[in-house]
């Protein structure tokens, strides 16, 4: 394949939104600093992304025509088939790229790695341009990773890179009837978080977190075991199951592999799908709806170094 473009995405940082939330810098500042906030923090932030960003375009122009856009136009970005992807931000930016890649090559940069994990992001902008060069000579070595996909009855599907959020669209209590390996339960809970491989260090790992913390209350010296997904397993775990006469709290976490699980909503109003932690990104899921739950046929394709 011959690549003619690179894309680079990126998104605001937090003085960019800071500013435009408050109109100016200086009153950004003034709201941050009254409130007892160290403003210089967001400026170095910022600072260190828009030079990382800068390297990056330079030395990339040198190399292949490329244009930026915004995070919030990826959804609705046509990308074509001669393009490579460049994404330089957090982990969750690969994510939410990956869902519209339609499986071009994604080379994921870390702007920051004082600051980032980047466990998604395996380049740098020191080594970045290497990963493009392999690229454009199909030299490259990738990893393959699937996406989770919640279908509805009525045919909307919706994707997601890390995880699906099922639930409530507030604070409330969601109600529905989940099935999984021929058993059924009606719940009250605050919602299902299913994770892919990719997502298990992320949400995911929050929960078991939490579940850990809360039993070494009763047991002492647990050893915290995070899970280890096989490429094709979706793992699910429900919020905080509520135990009544009507709701049970036996399928409280499984892993999908080979099958599916479905979700039945009992909400009249509020229910939700989202992925990836983007709410904007998401289905409605009332009364009615029942969603199925699995490994779409899509994938993402992020190159390594």
């Amino acid at each position: 394949m011959s690549f003619e473009y690179a894309i680079i995405v990126k998104n605001k940082t937090r003085l960019e939104s800071l500013i435009e939330r408050f109109n100016t810098k200086a009153q950004a500042k003034f709201y941050i600093e009254r409130l007892g906030g160290n403003f210089e923090e967001y400026e170095i932030e910022d600072e260190i992304f828009r030079h990382s960003l800068n390297s990056l375009q330079t030395q990339l122009s040198k190399v292949i025509k490329n244009k930026t856009i915004d995070r919030q136009f990826v959804s609705s970005y046509i990308f074509s088939a001669k393009n490579i992807i460049i994404v330089i931000g957090q982990d969750g930016l690969v994510a939410n790229t990956a869902k519209y890649s339609v499986n071009l090559p994604i080379i994921a940069v870390n702007p920051d790695t004082d600051r980032y994990d980047g466990i998604l992001l395996p380049f740098n902008i020191s080594n970045f341009i290497q990963g493009v060069e392999n690229v454009l000579t199909n030299k490259y070595n990738s990893k393959i990773m699937n996406f989770a996909e919640a279908k509805l009855n009525d045919g909307q599907r919706l994707l997601a890179f890390n995880d699906l959020f099922i639930g409530a669209s507030s604070h409330v209590s969601a109600r529905y009837k989940l099935t999984f390996n021929n058993k059924t339960e009606q719940h009250s809970s605050s919602g299902i978080i299913v994770s892919t491989p990719a997502g298990a260090t992320g949400w995911l790992s929050s929960i078991f977190n939490m579940a850990y913390g809360v039993a070494n209350l009763f047991e002492k010296n647990l050893t915290i075991k995070h899970p280890k997904l096989k490429d094709k397993d979706l793992l699910f775990a429900v919020r905080e199951p509520f135990k009544s006469i009507r709701t049970q709290t036996e399928i409280s976490a499984g892993v999908i592999r080979n099958n599916t699980l479905t979700i039945e909503s009992f909400m009249p109003n509020n229910g939700i799908i989202f992925s990836d932690g983007v709410e904007k990104d998401f289905l409605n899921f009332n009364s009615g709806s029942i969603a199925t739950i699995g490994i779409a046929k899509e994938t993402a394709n992020i190159v390594q170094k």
